[in-house]
């Protein structure tokens, strides 16, 4: 009798037929599910004497198979047949909207980057959004700094017990991110935080109220001036090219000490002079110097042990170099003329 069950079962689905994805599953629950017909045979093969398990069982996974081919080639069938919407333009091409170009500054932001994580630097970030604390107090500023005047900052909340520490305001540089990272993270440290930074300026063809920057930091023991020279050097011949001289000028700066900027060798006349460099065959492109060691301790990193570089560039001011680009305003005002330029650079 259950020889004869599964012979049934076995016409029925070789005679199959369906038209739609829903009567194909129907087929599938009514044969193939828990509670389908092929696993209904189950329980009457429990009583098939002992001889004939093997031949039933057989049969069984044979109408098993077929059930489940059978159900494939169906919805492969009808997979096949399925029909283009005749309410498309098949004139039309195939890309209606014209695709855009990299932003010159994620370009020139992107190769920074990529120069510096070849070196061993790691990305790190932090909020915009940030307190005095990580700004300005851990990197070493004084308690009447100019840069605390609302003339440089934007202050979202201020105390009103004038408690610095309490501020929070739009960060003014990524310095916060190195910060953040020292007072969670003992050396080697090694890293680099892009970023956008904001401060309270008049926007003209050579400021903005917003701009990027990127600042990198490592701390290690015995860490000197001399590592920091090589890196910049490599970091400008490999922007700029393998003929790029630096030199490096005392300056100040809060957090480090002893500071410097450096400069480039123009890359526009070969350090000869012209009106780009203002014939001095130099031009500046980011600030540098060993983190005091006030910042290592305020930030819990031992300073008799550990000594570390830092520096800061300016996005904004490394692409106007590559590029000649004369009004940074033409960055923030999505002019398509002028991003269709970079088209090249992509």
């Amino acid at each position: 009798m259950l020889l004869q069950k599964i012979e049934s079962l076995i016409e029925e689905v070789n005679a199959l037929q369906a038209t739609t994805a829903d009567e194909i599953e129907a087929l599938r629950l009514k044969y193939l599910s828990k509670k389908g017909a092929i696993n209904a045979l189950m329980q009457d093969f429990r009583n098939v004497a002992p001889e004939d398990k093997k031949t039933v069982g057989m049969k069984i996974n044979t109408l098993k198979q077929l059930a489940f081919d059978k159900i494939n080639s169906l919805r492969d069938q009808i997979s096949s047949q399925e029909t283009v919407d005749t309410d498309m333009d098949l004139t039309r091409t195939p890309y209606p909207i014209e695709l855009g170009t990299r932003h010159p500054l994620s370009i020139v932001k992107n190769e920074i980057v990529e120069i510096f994580q070849r070196m061993g630097f790691t990305l790190a970030d932090g909020p915009e959004v940030e307190d005095d604390l990580h700004i300005f107090t851990k990197m070493n500023f004084a308690a009447d700094h100019p840069a605390r005047d609302m003339q440089d900052t934007f202050f979202v909340e201020e105390s009103a017990k004038k408690d610095v520490t309490k501020n929070i305001l739009l960060r003014s540089h990524t310095s916060s991110v190195q910060a953040r990272v020292m007072e969670t993270q003992q050396p080697p440290i090694r890293i680099i935080c892009p970023g956008r930074v904001y401060r309270n300026e008049a926007i003209t063809a050579r400021a903005h109220c917003f701009f990027h920057q990127i600042e990198g930091l490592y701390i290690d023991e015995n860490v000197s001036f001399t590592d920091l020279k090589q890196v910049m050097l490599t970091f400008a011949q490999e922007l700029f090219g393998p003929d790029t001289k630096i030199r490096l000028r005392p300056s100040y700066f809060p957090f480090t000490e002893p500071s410097a900027e450096m400069d480039i060798s123009c890359h526009i006349c070969g350090g000869v002079g012209c009106g780009f460099c203002k014939h001095t065959g130099w031009v500046e492109i980011l600030g540098c110097g060993m983190v005091d060691p006030n910042v290592l301790e305020l930030c819990g990193i031992d300073s008799k042990k550990y000594t570390g570089y830092a520096f800061g560039l300016g996005v904004e001011r490394i692409t106007n170099l590559k590029y000649q680009v004369s009004d940074l305003r033409m960055f923030s005002e999505n002019d398509k003329r002028f991003l269709e330029e970079f088209e090249a650079a992509n």
